[in-house]
């Protein structure tokens, strides 16, 4: 899969994408950093990026429709330091390897759904 990583996130993060066979940017590597969410948007879907990103504005389904996109993966986290956020992205890779990000968004804590989504909310 083809990924862009925010800039809120460590680069360690793309470098973990990649260990795994991914395609990962970053937006730093593309010199992004201060862009606004709807000019980042707009990159991912012309490159066919899901975006990786702890801003929340991004689950916002009603400016970000999940047809329009190639993924939003949204890491809700109390904790945003670097070990919890790569914890998470460990949990998430096996899934990321086996399951399209197609359907409805989902929300660890609440279950709404089971089936993979394209824009996801992980607590």
């Amino acid at each position: 899969m083809q990924f862009k990583v925010d800039e809120n996130l460590h680069e360690e993060i793309a470098a973990l994408l990649r260990l795994q066979g991914h395609d990962a940017q970053t937006l730093n590597e593309q010199k992004m950093q201060g862009y606004p969410d709807t000019d980042i948007a707009h990159v991912c879907r012309r490159e066919g990026r899901a975006i990786i990103t702890l801003d929340m504005d991004f689950a916002n389904i009603l400016r970000y429709p999940l047809q329009d996109y190639p993924g939003i993966i949204v890491l809700r986290l109390k904790d945003q330091s670097r070990s919890p956020v790569f914890a998470v992205m460990l949990r998430l890779l096996p899934e990321l390897a086996t399951q399209p990000l197609t359907g409805l968004p989902v929300d660890r804590r609440r279950s709404r759904n089971s089936r993979p989504s394209r824009n996801r909310t992980l607590r």
